[in-house]
């Protein structure tokens, strides 16, 4: 299967991206088929040859995921981008006990702040009743 997949050039600490097609499983710094543009992440700066990209596309070459958001982008696609990353398990556990950890904490300032309402409710204060002493009689 075809893909269209982002080939690093440039110096170091100074990328650049030549937007290339190729083999899915084949080298992306090796040969390729063609050059289908540029994009410099700098500068943002994309380059495309739309309808080359557009011909392979209807050929049923796909896209990686970072080409795939750029098209989409770009508008040479229709959908909604790809998350370009995956959690490794020990980092979702991690996560999943920072949530559960942070739900009970959470439960208890919830049931503070309950009792925090309630208690002035319970607590309010009773007009008092005055009760006259009788008047005291001389006799």
């Amino acid at each position: 299967m075809l893909q269209i997949k982002l080939s690093r050039i440039g110096k170091k600490k100074k990328p650049t991206y030549r937007i290339i097609i190729l083999e899915k499983s084949k080298d992306p710094y090796g040969k390729s088929l063609e050059i289908l543009g540029s994009y410099n992440p700098h500068t943002k700066e994309l380059i495309l040859k739309e309808d080359r990209i557009k011909y392979w596309l209807s050929k049923g070459a796909g896209a990686s995921d970072t080409m795939h958001n750029l098209l989409i982008s770009k508008g040479l696609l229709l959908g909604k981008k790809i998350k370009g990353y995956k959690l490794s398990r020990k980092r979702k556990k991690e996560l999943e006990e920072k949530k559960g950890a942070e739900k009970p904490a959470e439960a208890k300032e919830a049931k503070q702040e309950e009792k925090a309402a309630e208690t002035p409710a319970k607590d309010k204060p009773m007009e008092e009743k005055t009760v006259e002493a009788p008047a005291e009689t001389q006799s």
